[in-house]
């Protein structure tokens, strides 16, 4: 069996270099993508960190700074970033099938049986096919274990002299590069377990590398020891293979103006338990539990929240049952005097949808269950075919107040005939 070989594919800036593609203006120049509500800074471009822009930046405290510099700013476009992502995984998928899909913005290539004859010079050219196919710069980190990967492809994008790429196979300069990196940097580590580490004098990844195993489970647990472990360049983390089934699924959003109309917020949460439903049904599973939670603005005074939740004998997926269960909760709750600001639907505790467990008592209504899955089949089929919200439930219309403002927001240039980019031909004749 070959030794393992890992690569991780890390797109840069992926939110700004998504919306740069149709706007090639805007190389070299400031750019921020924003939150729901337009509220904070959740990818920033190299201009904008070189600026002082820190990620979760909230807008309006840096309002003066974006329009001396002339800053470029976007609402987050998911809907783009997540077919622009979709794009460069099924590229990946040409150089090897056994692929993971860690984040919307980065994946672990398992390379052990590619017959790969210089790692650097594989990573530049799957580099340049990504930048040529789909517009996006990326890093590319190879190691024998996944956390080298991913410390290499995060040294690859802070050191523009490796030109995106950093193969730690055989490298001479692998201790020089762990140095380099701070604990609270090292994946699996973060802020949390840093404090610990450095406590005992281990400031550094090379330093962790060095540790001995025992010691680093007792400060920090199994996956410390495993990290370590990892370091040294021994893999305790294979690939994972195919999408992993959720344990649970939440849908919540904050509202784009605070609210205590009750029709308000029972439309934002039907439009939760639709996508949550959606989601589940597509893991292949049914929910055993239900609950919701509704907020008020934690940056005003007397900050609340309230939460209720249900159980089914039965397990389900029906996206109606979900919206009527939801929204009955919430009517439990409801408060005219309370100016609600976000809310959430959360399902859990799943099982199988070919695995429908038989009550012992009879309170299984098996033809119930049965028309209920041939009813979300048509409803998923119809709206697969002719867009999404086709076929609808009649409360997500109640209102559109909660719906998050985006003001900013670009178009869905790859996913709407409406919005796609028009190209304009120019001709001029040469007296």
């Amino acid at each position: 069996m070959k030794a393992p070989i890992f690569a991780l594919v890390d797109c840069d800036n992926f939110f700004v270099s998504c919306e740069r593609i149709f706007r090639p203006d805007l190389t070299d120049h400031p750019v921020v993508v924003l939150s729901s509500n337009d509220g904070c800074a959740v990818s920033r471009s190299n201009e904008a960190k070189k600026l002082g822009i820190p990620m979760g930046a909230p807008a309006f405290k840096y309002q003066e700074l974006f329009k001396q510099h002339q800053v470029a700013k976007f609402s987050a476009n998911f809907e783009l970033y997540g077919n622009i992502s979709r794009r460069i995984t099924e590229l990946l998928t040409t150089v090897t099938p056994r692929i993971e899909i860690y984040s919307v913005d980065e994946s672990f290539l398992d390379l052990s049986e590619l017959p790969i004859a210089d790692y650097a010079v594989w990573g530049h050219s799957v580099r340049a096919a990504i930048l040529q196919w789909t517009g996006v710069p990326v890093s590319i980190g190879i190691a024998s274990s996944k956390t080298l990967a991913k410390l290499a492809s995060n040294r690859a994008k802070k050191l523009p002299e490796l030109g995106g790429v950093l193969n730690l196979i055989n490298n001479p300069d692998t201790d020089m590069y762990l140095e380099s990196v701070a604990v609270q940097d090292i994946w699996g580590i973060g802020r949390q377990l840093a404090p610990k580490l450095r406590a005992e004098g281990i400031d550094n990844a090379l330093k962790l590398s060095k540790m001995y195993p025992k010691l680093a489970k007792q400060l920090t647990g199994i996956r410390g020891r495993q990290t370590v472990t990892e370091l040294d360049g021994i893999s305790c983390f294979p690939i994972t293979l195919g999408s992993q089934r959720p344990k649970t699924i939440l849908r919540s959003r904050t509202f784009g103006e605070d609210t205590n109309s009750s029709h308000i917020v029972e439309s934002a949460l039907a439009s939760f338990a639709t996508t949550a439903a959606f989601r589940l049904r597509r893991s292949g599973q049914l929910a055993k539990q239900i609950g919701i939670f509704v907020d008020t603005n934690r940056f005003k005074p007397g900050f609340r929240r309230w939460t209720k939740n249900m159980s089914y004998r039965t397990p389900i997926a029906d996206t109606g049952q979900l919206i009527n269960d939801a929204v009955s909760m919430f009517g439990e709750i409801y408060n005219t005097g309370v100016a609600y600001h976000r809310a959430g639907v959360w399902l859990q505790d799943f099982v199988p949808d070919d695995q429908l467990q038989i009550d012992i008592f009879g309170n299984t209504n098996i033809h119930e269950h049965d028309t209920s899955q041939k009813r979300m089949q048509a409803i998923d089929s119809l709206n697969e075919r002719y867009g999404k919200h086709t076929v609808h439930y009649a409360t997500q219309d109640l209102a559109r107040q909660w719906q998050p403002k985006r003001k900013l927001c670009s178009p869905r240039y790859t996913t709407d005939l409406n919005e796609l980019p028009k190209a304009k031909i120019v001709h001029t004749t040469n007296k």
